[in-house]
């Protein structure tokens, strides 16, 4: 089949964009219920977002999740009614997916809070998939750990026994934690998520999919179990910058503790902290970047769209 015309491609896409200011106005009368402490707690190192932000973006997103929420809710309960079940209880599954340093992160936990304090103060977990990568030591003998974050380092027949379990109704369903710290899947400690209303599930490859099988079995994908997924998009040039100044005050803050992976550049100079993390990212997170998660935006709801500065200036929310 041909490629499409990019101007035919973006005439027919099933994306309504919407510019910062008229995204804003469609918060309507949705309450403020984060605060400047709030804020801080949630958000990563670098982060600019500021409660502006929240009201003109996360607040109208907010609004909508809870719209597509209780309309979910209606359609579950009418095919518990078909299905003669009025036991089960399932979340609502909130895939939030972007490269590294894109803030998928605060996103997610910005989303966790807001969602937390609807009227109806519904449960909301957050899981991510940090915790489902392989340990370091499988990936080092199997030549992997210059691949950690690409598809292959996790270990996803245990993402999706989990997803599928979440899906299923099943209560304490644990999920392995990771620690950022020492850079490994934390060993014998689990998060126990049992049955929340809302569970967000963020990760850079949430969105990836397999090659179809040709002879047309069911291979499933992580996002098949999500009932909503975004996406949080940036230019490559700021990704980079982004990234840099994150490893930079991580230079003089969690890699200064002797237990962290990344103890060897808390004492290199500016010039090779920069130097260094600008290798890293060229050589593993750019790649992954271009092979494995820009390609997957198109499979998003909701796309976030950032400027330099960090705030969002389009929002593009898939058609129904």
């Amino acid at each position: 089949m041909a490629e499409l015309d990019e101007d035919f491609a973006r005439e027919v896409s099933p994306f309504r964009r919407f510019a910062r200011d008229e995204w804003a106005a469609l918060r309507a009368d949705t309450p403020m219920t984060l605060t400047e402490a709030d804020l801080a707690e949630v958000k990563s190192l670098t982060d600019k977002i500021d409660l502006t932000e929240v009201e003109m973006i996360y607040l109208p997103l907010s609004r909508l999740l809870n719209l597509y929420v209780q309309a979910s809710q209606k359609l579950f309960n009418a095919s518990n009614m078909f299905l003669h079940r009025h036991d089960l209880k399932v979340p609502y599954v909130i895939g939030v997916a972007g490269s590294v340093a894109s803030g998928k992160s605060t996103t997610a936990r910005i989303l966790r809070r807001l969602l937390s304090r609807w009227p109806s103060t519904p449960k909301v977990d957050l899981v991510t998939t940090d915790g489902f990568l392989l340990p370091n030591a499988k990936l080092e003998s199997e030549g992997l750990m210059a691949r950690k974050g690409f598809p292959e380092a996790y270990d996803l027949p245990n993402l999706l026994r989990f997803m599928a379990a979440i899906k299923a109704g099943e209560r304490d369903v644990e999920a392995p934690l990771y620690s950022h710290l020492t850079y490994d899947v934390l060993e014998n400690k689990t998060q126990v998520i049992d049955q929340p209303d809302i569970l967000i599930v963020e990760g850079i490859n949430v969105l990836q999919t397999g090659r179809p099988p040709r002879d047309g079995r069911g291979i499933p994908n992580v996002s098949d179990f999500f009932d909503f997924s975004i996406f949080i998009d940036a230019s490559e040039e700021d990704l980079l910058q982004w990234y840099v100044e994150r490893f930079l005050a991580l230079r003089i803050g969690a890699f200064t503790d002797p237990k962290s992976y990344f103890h060897r550049y808390a004492t290199v100079s500016i010039k090779d902290a920069i130097a260094t993390a600008t290798r890293l990212w060229k050589t593993i997170n750019e790649v992954n970047l271009r092979e494995n998660i820009l390609p997957t935006r198109p499979r998003a709801d909701l796309v976030l769209r950032k400027g330099t500065d960090h705030m969002v200036r389009s929002v593009f929310l898939r058609r129904i």
